[in-house]
């Protein structure tokens, strides 16, 4: 290797390769001696190549650490240089070892010919950086967590447990399973969880897999290239994984995800990179997917419409929100929020008495905290008063609160099922009667029975 070095057929392939390069390159043999430079180093040094081939390098230059280089065996990469005709520059300095670790010779390189062309570049860099960081933080802002802890309102045990558990969840960059009923605020606490971790500061994007078209969803989450499909948009899309970077990705409603789409979000999770549509590359990914659901997930297993092995890669954590059934004592801490909303929204000014409040702890709220909120602002339109009284609320929720009231108090002073059966079909009868206004005809087509069985009950119960 060292004749080589030495000999012409080694300085013919230098200056094939190396010739007509534009950036200034030297070769040294094991002793420092220069073998080899091309025309674009004698010119930078301002002088020619016999009068400095065969020299020592620091004989050409005295400010060279190429021969401290070759001793220490360690490469110098990108070190500020002054050459010794006061020209700066950033320079390469590689020694060339054998398979035995021996030296046998030296490259060198200058990078930046002057040191403002260096500064140039990094001010360029500088720019893009800012820039990046900009569109960062607005794709941040575009994409974040709008609720926390403290959006929840509630003093229930039952759900004062469900926010302790949200605080324990958060603290690990694990995947999240959230089950409860429709509105219950499932969504909220997925926002809360992300909130209240150490991703906090990176974007939380929410999609809606019920929401969005069959055949769109893929592009959706894992974005496409310009011109992957018919209809694609030109210059193509980033996707909801790769928007989520860093922070937390929120799929609502996954149990409404096609099976051939649970397949390819399993390998995405397992993976944890993505492949856009019609792209060659693959996105390394960080991270944290947080998922939510109405719907009983091990039953859909076991009918084969939920794959398994996703049920297990998302069900790392769960979360069970409550139903506001089982946390009626947060009902007043609740309208007292919808109203204060109710009257930032509109300006109109309106209270609920605890007689109306009453209704509310016996109605049994199928549409949870969802349907509060819907009842509360409805009753706020439909009353005259600043009291929104019994009559503003929907028909059908008081009679349903007084069933349930009169239910409870003849199961607790009844003997038997039979009797208590008895009790609640005659108050439904009596109910219908005076809303149709006494017509038979209508109230039998109503309770769906024949008019014979509701003459015969009419006649029973005393009506």
């Amino acid at each position: 290797m060292a004749h080589f070095f030495c000999c012409k057929e080694f300085y013919d392939f230098c200056q094939d390769v190396f010739g007509k390069l534009p950036i200034p390159i030297d070769v040294l043999d094991k002793d420092g001696r220069l073998i080899y430079i091309n025309d674009a180093f004698a010119d930078f040094l301002e002088k020619s190549k016999e009068e400095m081939l065969g020299k020592v390098v620091s004989d050409v230059d005295s400010n060279t650490r190429f021969i401290e280089t070759l001793r220490g065996k360690q490469a110098e990469i990108a070190w500020k240089h002054k050459f010794r005709n006061g020209k700066e520059a950033i320079v390469h300095r590689i020694p060339i070892l054998d398979d035995d670790g021996k030296v046998t010779g030296g490259f060198g390189m200058v990078l930046f010919e002057d040191i403002s062309k260096l500064q140039e570049v990094m001010d360029k860099c500088n720019v893009l950086d800012r820039e990046l960081r900009m569109y960062k933080n607005t794709i941040a802002k575009l994409n974040c967590a709008k609720y926390n802890l403290s959006s929840i309102i509630g003093i229930s045990k039952t759900i004062t447990d469900c926010k302790n558990k949200v605080k324990k969840i958060a603290k690990v960059n694990l995947n999240v399973l959230i089950t409860g009923e429709s509105g219950v605020g499932k969504e909220l606490f997925a926002h809360s969880i992300h909130n209240a971790s150490n991703r906090r500061d990176e974007p939380f994007v929410s999609i809606n897999c019920s929401a969005i078209p069959e055949n769109l969803i893929e592009a959706e989450l894992f974005g496409y290239e310009d011109g992957a499909f018919t209809g694609a948009k030109k210059g193509g899309n980033i996707g909801k994984f790769q928007l989520a970077n860093g922070g937390t990705i929120f799929l609502d409603e996954i149990g409404e995800m096609p099976m051939h789409m649970q397949a390819k979000l399993l390998r995405v999770l397992q993976e944890r990179e993505v492949q856009p549509i019609g792209s060659r590359t693959q996105v390394k990914l960080n991270v944290r997917v947080i998922c939510a659901t109405h719907k009983n997930i091990e039953e859909m297993v076991e009918k084969g419409e939920f794959r398994e092995d996703l049920y297990y890669r998302l069900n790392v954590l769960t979360l069970e929100v409550p139903g506001l059934r089982e946390r009626k004592d947060d009902i007043p801490k609740l309208v007292e929020k919808f109203l204060a909303n109710f009257y930032k929204q509109t300006g109109i000014y309106r209270c609920i008495p605890q007689s109306v409040i009453n209704i509310f702890y016996n109605y049994d709220w199928h549409g949870n905290v969802r349907e509060l909120k819907n009842i509360v602002e409805k009753a706020c339109v439909n009353a005259e008063e600043v009291n929104v009284s019994i009559n503003d609320l929907p028909p059908y929720m008081i009679k349903k609160s007084t069933l349930n009231v009169n239910i409870a108090n003849k199961t607790s002073n009844a003997s038997g099922l039979k009797e208590i059966l008895d009790s609640v079909e005659k108050e439904i009868i009596m109910n219908t009667l005076k809303e149709c206004n006494h017509n038979k005809s209508e109230v039998a087509k109503k309770l769906s029975i024949t008019r014979t069985s509701l003459y015969r009950k009419i006649e029973e119960y005393g009506l």
